[in-house]
């Protein structure tokens, strides 16, 4: 065998114990019944463990020196260059973080999500503050392990979005504000439209057909994937072959279930459309997070989310094929309810505490609230005791409400009891790639628009399998938003987007 071969299949080894980890998380999520919980923690600690001491031997420091000698002179953009550089720089990093200190984490994030579950259910904070406090404190330390110049931030950012810092991040949000206030002022001075269709009694079979007809048109494959349901929406890989989503369904409110298996199947359909030849590799795996992510950011993984979400699934054009197909599903519930009607109350620009059903307009106001909380927990200038207090002050600054209680307020959110602190940015870092990658698809495909109004998905799924999802990890954001899109990340497309449909929406 060749050197290359021996690394591959040493990556191989890992990328197989990663897709355990999440094998054990879906089940944790989907499946399992509440007394497995702590049993389920350990083991998920222990699978976590046996992948990072192997990443993080001798035997890889070993293999890497070898196949770097092998492979030196090669194309400096050829698959195998890519994954051995991003193998050694990972490597370098993981060496810097205690295997001791991943496997406690992994192993207190199990715990954790069941605490924050039943928290969130019993509207009791208090329950699932320990474990918060546990997580915060450890994730300082993984963030003092990684190094930092500027923030402690920094370092988290480094393992979702590399490239981004904190300092960037508030340059962002301050674009952003700039486009959104206005908007959010004269939706508020013009008031709602009609929304009290969406509040009927909508089955949960009728919901999901439809969710999974859609879904499976924008391109998900269901013979490589499947829908469940959990508290909390999510998509999850054990490679290409094997996707799964889930979604969250309210009788009550249709959107909810609908935008949720939307927003998830984007995610999906990246997963399943990476190269076959970069499954198990390098190019596929987080080394860094132990999880078999194909995609090379989490921003840019959010941005395929959010483009089929919104940018596609929220538009005119896409209701105005599938608004008669959904009044078919539901005749009595929709009967009264126009297509313009419809549309507008899709598109309400309202502020809403919860961030899974807010609007477009709103949503990155959400996630600028979040990314403040946690600066100041990284730093320690914020107890986690006071986190209740200080959520609804920012909500309340933000977004001009107060949440009614801690389960639609600071208990809302998954990601702190999965350890997700600093992933909350790439939402709207997915949002501003996904107007980039969408435009240039409109440039590049002048037929595009013309088939979207049809129905027709094939040609911007083509598109975007051909310049985003084929990769893998193989370039980093900036390289693969630079060769699709002629420029690095730039809010200047996302605010264009938002201003030109608001603005037909909600005129001044």
């Amino acid at each position: 065998m060749t050197s290359y071969q021996d690394f591959d299949d040493h990556i191989a080894q890992i990328n197989d114990l990663c897709c355990v980890i999440n094998l054990l998380n879906w089940d944790a999520r989907t499946q399992m019944p509440a007394g497995g919980n702590e049993t389920r923690g350990r083991q998920m600690g222990t699978v976590a463990r046996l992948a990072q001491e192997l990443f993080a031997s001798d035997q890889t420091a070993r293999l890497l020196d070898s196949v770097e000698a092998e492979i030196a002179g090669e194309d400096s953009g050829s698959y195998r260059v890519r994954a051995v550089r991003q193998a050694r720089e990972a490597y370098e990093l993981s060496r810097r973080v205690p295997v001791k200190l991943v496997a406690e984490l992994n192993t207190l994030k199990s715990v954790a999500q069941q605490y924050w579950d039943e928290a969130k259910e019993s509207n009791d904070f208090d329950h699932f503050a320990p474990s918060l406090e546990r997580i915060m404190e450890m994730t300082r330390q993984v963030a003092h392990y990684i190094g930092y110049q500027d923030h402690p931030y920094d370092a988290l950012l480094l393992r979702y979005e590399p490239g981004m810092t904190a300092a960037r991040l508030k340059k962002i949000f301050s674009e952003l504000k700039e486009t959104i206030l206005p908007i959010l002022e004269r939706a508020a001075a013009q008031g709602d439209p009609r929304l009290d269709f969406l509040d009927r009694d909508y089955p949960e079979e009728g919901q999901r057909a439809f969710s999974l007809e859609v879904a499976s048109e924008f391109g998900y494959d269901l013979n490589r994937g499947r829908l469940d349901r959990s508290a909390h929406p999510f998509e999850i890989s054990f490679t290409r072959n094997d996707v799964r989503i889930t979604t969250r369904y309210n009788r009550r409110f249709l959107p909810q279930a609908l935008f949720g298996t939307l927003h998830e199947c984007g995610h999906a359909i990246y997963e399943q459309n990476v190269d076959p030849a970069l499954t198990g590799t390098a190019l596929t795996t987080d080394l860094l997070d132990l999880y078999a992510v194909g995609g090379v950011s989490y921003g840019t993984h959010e941005s395929q989310s959010r483009l089929w979400e919104n940018l596609v699934g929220r538009s005119y054009g896409f209701w105005q094929v599938h608004y008669p197909r959904l009044k078919h599903v539901f005749p009595s519930q929709l009967a009264d309810a126009s297509l313009e009607e419809f549309y507008r109350a899709i598109n309400r620009v309202h502020p809403s505490p919860i961030r899974t059903e807010a609007d477009e307009v709103t949503y990155n106001l959400h996630i600028m609230l979040r990314v403040e909380i946690e600066m100041a927990l990284m730093e320690d200038k914020l107890a986690v005791k006071d986190l209740p207090e200080v959520w609804n002050e920012k909500t309340r600054a933000y977004l001009g409400i107060i949440p009614p209680d801690n389960k639609r307020g600071v208990l809302q959110d998954i990601h702190w009891s999965a350890g997700l602190v600093g992933s909350f940015p790439t939402y709207t870092i997915g949002n501003i790639m996904s107007a980039q990658w969408y435009t240039a698809a409109q440039r590049d495909l002048p037929e595009m628009d013309a088939a979207l109004e049809q129905g027709n998905y094939a040609p911007l799924f083509g598109w975007l399998r051909d310049h985003v999802y084929r990769y893998g990890r193989t370039f980093s954001a900036s390289e693969l938003l630079q060769r699709a899109t002629g420029s690095d990340l730039n809010s200047e497309r996302y605010r264009a987007y938002l201003s030109k449909k608001y603005g037909e929406l909600f005129p001044e």
